[in-house]
């Protein structure tokens, strides 16, 4: 793999000594979030990391390598550029061929996460079954590659423009483990509520990292040659502070998807121009929860990876 991966010496370094490291997905710095809130996060989300006591690994596509552990100058290049593609796993041949700078979503920095040896990844929402999807069959793959990817994912749930019970029920059906971080109740991104009950509870990073060494564990006596086996959630519900109504946002995801219909957006652009609709629809309340929860989720991932290290090598 060190034809195509480039790892940040001091990521490398970690790696190496069984230290914590946190992936984070580049697709907020290009795609998620505007100018210049996209820089600012990013920097507040790998200090963040640093506070929890792990070295944060940004990840992107940059000169044909996957780049783990993009430097601040890298992070600033990939935000200013205008041609950034968002890159799936799906897409990561053709964009390494290419040489086109990418942004990594969910699903391919988890694949990139994995290749590297990061077992513990912090974004802000995962993409899931979209509204509608038993006609479009619009469904993420950051679904299919939880399924089948070894790495712990902390967010704020699924992203609230999606079908959540739907995008659950896919998890389920999938062997996807689904643990509620302080919170019994799986959270819609900007809205600490969505009425889905969970069945997992943890209230303390050390009882995360268990779960995450048994399951690990468990991936060991698979007698299909698969060591570790899938992927797993912990669902962590935006900060109080700026969290939204769940009623108030379907109001604005409502008004968004009707817009998006009638511009006829479609594919990966779907989810970008409904971000930014809903911010504009909440006069910027929805922007400033997403950057909340981001910096929030890659707090709690780095203290999971911190408690999860003493673990490492029995996994």
């Amino acid at each position: 793999m060190e034809k195509f991966l480039s790892i940040r010496p001091d990521v490398a370094a970690a790696l190496a000594e069984n230290r914590p490291v946190v992936a984070l997905e580049s697709t907020v710095i290009a795609h998620g979030l505007p100018r210049p809130h996209n820089v600012a996060t990013a920097r507040q989300m790998e200090a963040a990391v640093r506070q929890s006591g792990a070295v944060p690994a940004t990840i992107g596509i940059l000169d044909g390598k996957l780049v783990v552990g993009m430097t601040t100058a890298q992070i600033v290049v990939l935000a200013e550029l205008t041609d950034v593609v968002k890159a799936s796993r799906a897409d990561l041949a053709p964009v390494l061929a290419s040489g086109r700078p990418g942004a990594t979503t969910v699903a391919a920095t988890m694949c990139i996460a994995a290749m590297a040896g990061i077992r513990v990844f912090a974004t802000g929402g995962i993409g899931g079954v979209h509204r509608g999807a038993e006609s479009s069959l619009d469904i993420s793959a950051d679904l299919t590659e939880l399924s089948r990817t070894p790495v712990a994912v902390v967010c704020a749930g699924a992203k609230a423009i999606l079908d959540l019970p739907r995008t659950l029920e896919f998890l389920e059906t999938s062997g996807v483990p689904i643990v509620g971080f302080g919170t019994n109740e799986f959270p819609a991104f900007y809205s600490r509520e969505s009425g889905l009950a969970l069945l997992h509870r943890v209230d303390t990073p050390e009882e995360a990292a268990r779960i995450v060494a048994v399951q690990w564990d468990l991936g060991k006596a698979r007698a299909d040659g698969d060591l570790r086996g899938n992927g797993m959630l912990f669902v962590n519900p935006p900060p109080a502070e700026s969290a939204l109504p769940r009623g108030e946002v379907e109001g604005f995801i409502a008004t968004a998807l009707a817009s998006a219909r009638d511009e006829g957006v479609r594919g990966k652009a779907v989810t970008p121009y409904l971000l930014r609709e809903v911010a504009r629809l909440s006069g910027g309340r929805t922007l400033r929860a997403n950057k909340d929860l981001l910096v929030a989720n890659a707090g709690l991932a780095g203290q999971i990876a911190a408690a999860l290290a003493p673990r490492k090598q029995s996994y």
